[in-house]
């Protein structure tokens, strides 16, 4: 078998916060004990299968300047082949336990629907084998349902009936694969889910198209005995110019008037997040306080452009944040941390990968170790509670309960002296995160 990765010749190792060497985590220790959990169990890395393997590079104004040499074979099936053996070479040689794709990325789409679920099933059972072999893991598949021009106006809110059958029964295929592959989680991202005028677009028809669609993969799930997670990914807009599910807030509304609540849980994107006009933690404390943080897909924007640049993530500051709210939930359950993230359009080089992936997990990692610092210290939630006391007794509490009404507020208003202000020490919790970090 062909080594696409030769220069890699041992699973990368830990060296310690000390150690120089690019090619070894300086954090991540895979078998740490945190907070009662090993590293691997918090973190749950996964590598991106559409990135990692099949970008080329390619950006609005050029070409792609990669050169992987598993692109290099006689057919698209061939290559599918190739890019598999690719992957589980690459995960086995970083040390990292999951991967997760689209069924597009994973095997090459045929002239005919039944060439594409051909095409899928023969690329699916040989996942399946290597599975086996390697004990690596699928920590969610998900359908494509974006990237070919039958999808310009949506899968599931296709104005166009028979489109949005298509992509149906394209769902129900990834579903498939994803159970044979025992899957953990199975993902919903929109990509063009919402439309681009208001002038030719029947909106209330779209949202209930996008519900029954859901409710149809809920009814599918249950009858194959798919016990996996269902995931929805929020994304505001890029390349819709509105999408139905834009953040966290927006599809915890959907599902509840929908009756879908039960049924599904937030994959959190942090460039998402951002073109939202939000911040990452903003995005995971939302769904962690609905009960709806499943999974993470870890990357960045850049403050500089507009768009979803998925880089690699690189702030410590931000993933403490994410790891604080993530330890504090009791950690991600069946899902993980996948890095949804490409090197950067003049990284060329296949040791680019590992460069990458290395310091994407040894920033995760760090923010751990700060993460669980501050929690078992509790100086910032002690802060937080003083800030809050009033709430625990006498007006507060009755307003928080359900005793007081307008009239009785009145009252006690009228009874009490001028409300105090109280510093929110802004500065004071930068400086104290600061000393952590």
């Amino acid at each position: 078998m062909t080594e696409y990765f030769p220069e890699i010749k041992a699973p990368i190792a830990y060296e310690g916060p000390e150690s120089t060497n690019p090619l070894a985590f300086r954090y991540y220790d895979k078998d740490r004990v945190i907070a009662g959990k090993t590293m691997a169990e918090h973190l749950r890395f996964a590598v991106a299968y559409w990135h990692t393997y099949k970008g080329e590079g390619t950006d609005v104004f050029g070409a792609g300047p990669y050169d992987r040499p598993w692109n290099h074979a006689a057919t698209p099936l061939e290559i599918a082949e190739k890019t598999l053996d690719a992957n589980f070479e690459f995960m086995t040689k970083l040390g990292v336990d999951y991967y997760c794709f689209h069924d597009r990325d994973i095997a090459p789409e045929g002239a005919t629907f039944a060439e594409s679920a051909d095409n899928l099933k023969h690329i699916i059972d040989l996942a399946e084998k290597k599975q086996k072999e390697t004990g690596l893991k699928l920590l969610w598949g998900t359908a494509n349902l974006f990237s070919n021009p039958r999808y310009m106006s949506g899968g599931a809110t296709n104005p166009n009936a028979n489109i949005t059958a298509y992509a149906a029964a394209q769902v129900k295929l990834a579903m498939d694969a994803t159970k044979q592959l025992d899957g953990e989680n199975y993902v919903f991202w929109g990509g063009r889910e919402g439309y681009e005028t208001l002038l030719n677009t029947n909106l209330k028809q779209e949202r209930e198209q996008l519900a029954a669609f859901l409710h149809m993969a809920v009814g599918y799930a249950k009858k194959i005995g798919f016990t996996g997670q269902f995931l929805i990914e929020p994304k505001p807009c890029e390349p819709t110019k509105h999408q139905y599910d834009r953040d966290v807030a927006t599809v915890l509304g959907f599902l509840r008037e929908f009756d879908l609540y039960d049924y599904f849980k937030m994959n959190i994107e942090a460039n998402h997040a951002t073109l939202a006009g939000h911040t990452f933690e903003h995005e995971l404390l939302i769904a962690s306080q609905a009960g709806k943080l499943g999974s993470v897909d870890a990357n960045r924007g850049d403050v500089m452009l507009g768009w979803d640049t998925d880089q690699f993530p690189s702030d410590i500051y931000e993933t403490t944040a994410a790891m604080m709210i993530i330890v504090q939930q009791g950690g991600l359950g069946s899902g993980g941390l996948n890095f949804d993230a490409k090197v950067r359009r003049q990284s060329i080089d296949q040791l680019d990968l590992f460069y990458a992936h290395i310091g994407a997990m040894d920033v995760f990692a760090r923010g751990l170790i700060i993460a669980d610092k501050i929690i078992s210290d509790g100086a910032l939630e002690a802060n937080r509670i003083e800030r809050y006391s009033s709430w625990q007794s006498g007006v507060g509490a009755d307003i928080l309960a359900g005793r007081a009404d307008l009239a009785s507020i009145e009252a006690a208003v009228r009874a009490g002296s001028e409300p105090s202000i109280r510093s929110g020490r802004q500065e004071y919790l930068e400086n104290l995160i600061n000393r952590y970090i």
